[in-house]
């Protein structure tokens, strides 16, 4: 949605409507929230009504943006993570901006330490699925006291390539690589529960989900979520199941209305791409899942 972005106004009414359906959190990302000159009004204005609030970015440009940030109520951040020095300027495209992102988040950590709760969401795609940069994660997570969060491989969404160019999804032959994984990250979580929030059954899941992917057959729970793209397009997630445009009509004109039940029956019963949102929370609650992937491999 290149050139395209959401209004302060449009944003107040999507807020005021979600409250009053039973939302109680809001996520800002994009595309890179702290691009927006009214994140801090939307903030300000989420807190006010009484939702939870949270911003993922990443990362470059939290150090000028967050003290106002701060001042209107935000108390979360996520922050998405793709690797290290060429790895992270090559996937942003922008030369030097691993040295921001470092640089950025030691200054936040500095003046924001008690006021401001971040978290490493560490992508787990092919070029980052060794024990080695793994380890370097950590040790930064642990070093700027960062939550340590997983994000899958997203086969699905739009922004991952699908095809002989795409270096960052698991081939056939990678199971020993994503065993050691998968053993690495139990160790870590045992280490410090406090700061790794997924719950093993999850972990031990991650082989299947990125390399089974689509055939990966788990029902979902995105019927809890709403989806807002820059366009004003909502949809049920960011994948599928389009309700509407808030451009066009309040929040409240678009949800829990025949169109919203039935694409949240679809979302549950997989009638689509099947991504990997919300996979932690699947597996804990669809009963065979939880249980083939509770016992220890």
């Amino acid at each position: 949605m290149v050139g395209e972005q959401l209004s302060l106004e449009v944003i107040r009414g999507v807020l005021d409507d979600a409250r009053a359906a039973g939302v109680n959190t809001v996520r800002f990302y994009g595309g890179e929230p702290l691009l927006h000159k009214d994140l801090p009004a939307m903030v300000r204005h989420a807190t006010d009504v009484g939702l939870d609030v949270y911003v993922t970015t990443n990362g470059v440009l939290l150090d000028s943006r967050a003290d106002e940030l701060v001042d209107a109520g935000l108390k979360w951040a996520s922050l998405g993570f793709y690797g290290f020095e060429e790895t992270f300027d090559k996937y942003t495209q922008r030369p030097g901006k691993h040295r921001e992102f470092v640089d950025s988040i030691r200054a936040v950590r500095e003046r924001h330490r008690d006021t401001l709760d971040l978290q490493l969401n560490y992508v787990v795609v092919r070029p980052l699925a060794s024990r080695e940069k793994l380890g370097r994660a950590w040790d930064f997570a642990l070093e700027h006291d960062l939550y340590f969060h997983l994000d899958l491989y997203g086969y699905s969404v739009p922004f991952f390539a699908r095809g002989p160019e795409d270096s960052l999804a698991f081939l056939p032959g990678d199971e020993p690589m994503l065993a050691d994984l998968v053993e690495c990250l139990l160790e870590l979580r045992r280490l410090r529960p406090d700061r790794f929030p997924h719950a093993e059954s999850f972990i031990r899941s991650i082989p299947d989900w990125v390399t089974l992917c689509e055939d990966m057959r788990v029902p979902c729970d995105a019927y809890q979520l709403l989806w807002l793209g820059a366009d004003g397009s909502l949809q049920l997630c960011d994948t599928a199941f389009p309700l509407g445009n808030v451009n066009e009509k309040r929040l409240k004109d678009l949800v829990l209305n025949k169109k919203h039940a039935k694409a949240a029956q679809d979302g549950f019963l997989l009638n689509c791409p099947n991504c990997t949102c919300k996979v932690d929370s699947r597996i804990r609650r669809h009963g065979p899942s939880y249980r083939k992937y509770s016992r220890e491999l």
